[in-house]
């Protein structure tokens, strides 16, 4: 597992915590900050999936 799709995955977390709680309180920079940050969060697990499944596919290629 690449450390991107980690990290990644522990920004959306983040992120959802910080939006509920800018919700819960009212703040909606901190709402949107929070909005934000899980955003990039996916698009980090994102790029973690495609480098994932490129090294996938050389060590099958390597197998032929």
């Amino acid at each position: 597992m690449d450390k991107d799709r980690i990290a990644g995955s522990a920004k959306q977390i983040s992120g959802m915590i910080k939006s509920a709680l800018g919700r819960a309180v009212g703040d909606s920079k901190l709402q949107v900050d929070g909005n934000v940050e899980q955003i990039e969060g996916q698009v980090q697990n994102a790029v973690g999936s495609a480098k994932d499944a490129a090294r996938a596919a050389a060590d099958a290629a390597k197998r032929r």
